[in-house]
């Protein structure tokens, strides 16, 4: 039942030929892996405004240069990862870069902050979508954070299904709001050019404070979030259609053209027709009311900016499970996250991501103003060391041209580290300190792992082992029972048929019941005999393991007793809940025993299957 359950919802497991056919072409692996850095124009505009609108005309007179430096580094870091692409086309970005080129502690800390990143992007993301609708109709304000949660539901099975799905379902929204928003950004320009500019004089609110540096750098580096998920591309290079390296760069320059015309023809329209939004609105809804008015246009506007909000957390679906199957790869998370799911996707993954956002957006209760001071922190960190890391890499390889991509990875790590200060320095009472130690606490979380990992297989290698030429000898059994029934037949012929030292063991756990178990075990098996140990606290592992202990130490001939559990399997999976499962926590409890003697204990399961 459950397997059907998920095929109806996933679809049917696909073969792993079939890998190659479930690439991208690029108009779907623009829909797959931009719509972050398309829509990142909803919040890094509200905050831009946010930041400024306290300084009244003054502050607000400043939206347009802080966008024009914003754009000019979107350049750098696109041409940037540009260069990328061509000396990775392997994927990985930012850790693969600085893991190759700076060592593995600088790789960790791209990677600490990229995974944070991305979990913050998706969280972001979709209470800033859900907050776009709600401007047009306040009456789901108080709802936002159950209508992020349904949505962040549907976009990780949307991922669940596989790229080919994920790209098709997320190409509606990313170009219903390039098809609506842009043609609205050129009737905004025409409309200026013909009515001129607006005085912020006029319309501006009274300023609560004066412009300061501090007000202007904190501005920029809540606006500096419009540059998150530029990076997704050169960590998805293996999703693209052959010729990957050529399409993942065409899709790279087509997003970040993109990007540079939305941001900055929204923050100019923005402050040339002096929009001020309202309380409960959002300022691009105000834009495009001021615009558009109150008809079905506005009410598009706002539908394919929530919509496309929402699907921009699929950057970070596309991201975060591929760098964590990376990392996996490298031993520095669980190996479960490098394993394909049936749909061909890394499901484990996805699952882990969804249930980190949903976890902040529960947290945040929805508000994505609330959450920005945490984001952007992590990005910028990410994308200095990979530029630092690419600099190192065209010094150490000098291919044609070197001096030259040299120059451009050092003029963006020289940017992004500038940017990285002023967003750390501005945000950090605000919560950026937070990002700083969770990125360090994963960073040790990845050595830990690691270590482990090597202690591992230090331990499980051949090499030093000498031969063994010990027979073992003939083994003890203990067989622990709950009684005289079919379900222990099997375990009892099993044991008798490789030893000849077999012990039934039932513990009593109320007084008197051993009786009747002895007569009927004397009845069935007279041949084996049977120990009884009282339980006066009512449990059965407890006394099991004092017994073991004791009949290891009373024989001490060089090994422990095996432990033949006899287990039926209920017909149906609810069967099981009927159950005490004390089989299962006997197994649990030997299994993670240590071991005692200097030997390890040899478990065997027999199971019976009721047949209904």
């Amino acid at each position: 039942m459950l397997n059907k359950i998920k095929t109806l919802i996933l679809g049917s497991p696909l073969p792993t030929r079939s890998l190659t056919e479930k690439r991208l072409n690029k108009v779907r692996a623009l829909a797959a892996f931009s719509p972050d850095a398309l829509s990142s124009i909803a919040y890094a505009n509200q905050e831009i405004f946010l930041g400024l609108v306290v300084a009244g005309a003054s502050g607000l007179s400043l939206a347009m240069p802080i966008g024009i430096a914003i754009v000019l580094l979107l350049t750098i870091v696109a041409a940037s990862y540009f260069q990328t692409i061509e000396a990775y086309p392997g994927g990985g970005g930012s850790y693969v870069v600085a893991r190759d080129n700076l060592g593995s502690f600088f790789g960790l800390i791209a990677a600490a902050a990229l995974l944070m990143d991305y979990v913050l992007t998706a969280a972001v993301s979709l209470t800033a979508g859900v907050e776009a609708i709600a401007s047009a109709y306040p009456i789901l304000w108080s709802l936002r954070t159950e209508i992020a949660l349904f949505l962040l539901v549907i976009i990780t099975l949307a991922n669940m299904r596989g790229l080919k799905e994920t790209g098709t379902l997320m190409s509606i929204p990313v170009y219903l709001f390039l098809f609506t928003f842009i043609p609205m950004i050129v009737f905004g320009l025409f409309k200026l050019s013909t009515q001129g500019v607006q005085e912020l004089g006029a319309v501006a609110p009274p300023a609560v404070k004066p412009v300061t540096l501090f007000l202007i750098l904190h501005t920029f580096a809540t606006g500096c979030t419009a540059l998150t998920g530029i990076e997704a591309i050169s960590n998805g290079i293996p999703s693209f259609q052959p010729p990957e390296i050529k399409n993942a760069r065409i899709t790279l320059v087509v997003m970040a053209i993109l990007m540079g015309f939305l941001f900055a023809g929204s923050i100019g329209l923005t402050q040339s027709l002096g929009i001020i939004a309202g309380p409960q609105q959002t300022i691009l809804a105000a834009l495009s009311q001021r615009l558009l008015g109150d008809g079905p246009g506005f009410y598009l506007i706002q539908f394919a900016t929530m919509a496309v909000l929402a699907v921009a957390a699929n950057t970070s679906f596309a991201g975060f499970p591929r760098l964590a199957a990376i990392l996996a790869q490298d031993r520095y998370l669980p190996r479960q996250l490098t394993s394909l799911g049936d749909r061909l996707v890394f499901a484990n993954g996805i699952g882990l991501l969804a249930l980190a956002s949903g976890f902040l957006i529960v947290l945040f209760r929805g508000e994505s103003h609330a959450l920005i001071p945490l984001f952007a922190v992590g990005v910028f960190i990410a994308f200095t060391l990979s530029q630092l890391g690419m600099v190192v890499h065209w010094l150490r390889l000098r291919t044609p041209h070197w001096q030259v991509k040299a120059s451009l990875n050092g003029l963006g790590a020289l940017t992004t580290a500038i940017t990285m200060i002023v967003i750390g320095y501005s945000k950090m009472l605000e919560g950026a300190w937070i990002t700083f130690f969770l990125i360090c606490v994963l960073v040790i979380v990845f050595m830990r792992i690691k270590h482990h990992y090597q202690d591992v297989s230090s331990q499980l290698t051949l090499r030093g082992l000498p031969p063994s030429l010990r027979p073992l000898p003939s083994p003890r059994i203990v067989i622990p029972v709950s009684g005289v029934h079919r379900g222990i037949i099997d375990a009892i012929d099993f044991s008798s048929s490789i030893s000849k030292d077999v012990t039934g063991l039932y513990i009593e756990l109320n007084p008197g019941e051993a009786e009747k178990v002895k007569a009927e075990w004397e009845r069935w098996f007279p041949n084996i005999p049977l120990v009884v140990r009282a339980s006066p606290f009512r449990s059965v592992v407890a006394p099991l393991l004092e017994f073991l202990d004791e009949t290891d130490f009373e024989h001490n001939d060089g090994q422990m007793a095996v432990v033949v559990l006899p287990e039926f399997i209920p017909a149906r999976w609810w069967h099981g809940l009927l159950h005490n499962q004390t089989t299962w926590l006997i197994k649990t409890a030997l299994l993670y025993r240590r071991r005692h003697l200097g030997f390890q204990r040899v478990i065997i399961d027999i199971p019976y299957h009721l047949r209904r």
